[in-house]
């Protein structure tokens, strides 16, 4: 397998990052035991939107998408999410990658980064810290899930 190259996705890419997506939220499903979780109810026509109204990052190797990420810009700070890397792709640093890549694209400006994962993500939440986010405070998400918000001071 060629190592992944990160690139800006675009329309054509809609459908394959809503599988990849899918796929990899499964485990979050499983673990919170709710299969209704925001990444597995997104449609088709809601990931074109993103691609066209925010920054939406692909990893493709081999022609295949194996990783993806959004950014939003909201002021002085640069909104991170639906990070997803494939499940035969995990621990190999693609996560890391988008992250950084999605990072790289803040506005002039840019005070912090910001992002959630649940608070049973064990490993999302080992990633987030190493990476140098901190936990800011907690939300209700959807029944049974508790939402760890965590920010890092754009460099």
């Amino acid at each position: 397998m060629t190592d992944p190259r990160l690139s800006p996705a675009g329309p054509a890419d809609a459908g394959e990052i809503l599988t990849l997506s899918r796929g990899a939220y499964v485990s979050e499903a499983q673990l919170y035991g709710d299969p209704f979780l925001p990444p597995l109810t997104e449609t088709l026509a809601e990931v074109a939107r993103a691609i066209e109204d925010e920054h939406v990052l692909k990893a493709v190797a081999d022609r295949r998408i194996v990783a993806t990420g959004r950014a939003r810009q909201d002021g002085r700070t640069l909104h991170l999410g639906r990070i997803a890397v494939a499940p035969d792709m995990q621990g190999r640093g693609l996560g890391s990658r988008i992250i950084a890549a999605l990072e790289a694209l803040a506005a002039p400006g840019t005070e912090a980064f910001a992002l959630f994962t649940g608070a049973k993500s064990e490993p999302n939440l080992r990633l987030y810290q190493r990476l140098g986010y901190r936990e800011t405070h907690r939300t209700a998400g959807r029944p049974g899930v508790e939402l760890v918000h965590l920010a890092k001071p754009a460099a």
